[in-house]
């Protein structure tokens, strides 16, 4: 157990679950947009989320988050009038998300150039997340460590070329997480590679020139 779990988030707004882990849920968002803005900003809220998400600034924590804001920051309280200002159009549906836990977010952002990404995740309690999907495909992290996503063809090897490279190159890196998620065997996959410590200068350039890896991205702790 670490001082967050004890004393709780540095936050603006009434509630760790409804404000801190909305915010933190947001950022995730943010890092898989990979520093782009989106044009148009889609939040499906469940549960809880879906009922309080006004009154207790779920929306604006929401969108701060997107925008790359913290829970501390102030911005929180008008981030719904930055993000028109932003020119990021956003929608807030309510849905009862099957077996998702009370205060789900499914975020879908569209950008510029069509491209498309959606993050789903949930608010577990004391401004702490859970992330579950991540375009689509399965994962399993929560932003407590720094995070490797990466998207690849689901073919024989690739695991092991994308380890021995960081074992390699990179030997002081220490995974302390791995969880393997694909849609269809033979098409595309996603590793999810979590790490003790910053992650080095260079690794997604590294691993992106890696036969059959498709893409890769860090999600900074948060």
């Amino acid at each position: 157990m670490n001082v967050f779990d004890i004393i709780g988030p540095i936050m603006i707004g009434p509630s760790s679950s409804h404000t801190a882990g909305a915010v933190r849920l947001g950022h995730i968002a943010n890092k898989v947009c990979d520093g782009r803005t989106p044009k148009e900003v889609e939040i499906t809220l469940s549960g809880s989320f879906a009922r309080t998400y006004r009154g207790h600034g779920t929306d604006r924590a929401l969108l701060a988050g997107i925008m790359g804001y913290h829970s501390y920051d102030p911005e929180i309280r008008d981030a719904l009038e930055i993000a028109e200002e932003r020119g990021i159009h956003y929608t807030f549906l309510k849905e009862d998300i099957p077996g998702a836990h009370p205060n789900t977010a499914r975020i879908h952002c569209i950008y510029e150039d069509g491209e498309e990404s959606v993050v789903e995740g949930a608010s577990v309690g004391g401004g702490n997340i859970r992330v579950d999907l991540v375009n689509g495909m399965h994962v399993d992290f929560n932003g407590e460590f720094n995070t490797v996503l990466i998207l690849h063809q689901d073919l024989p090897g690739v695991i092991a070329d994308v380890t021995n490279y960081m074992r390699l190159v990179y030997p002081d890196v220490n995974i302390c997480n791995f969880h393997l998620s694909r849609k269809e065997k033979g098409g595309e996959a996603l590793m999810t590679i979590e790490m003790e410590g910053p992650p080095p200068e260079g690794l997604t350039d590294g691993l992106r020139r890696l036969n059959n890896v498709i893409n890769a991205l860090i999600i900074r702790k948060i």
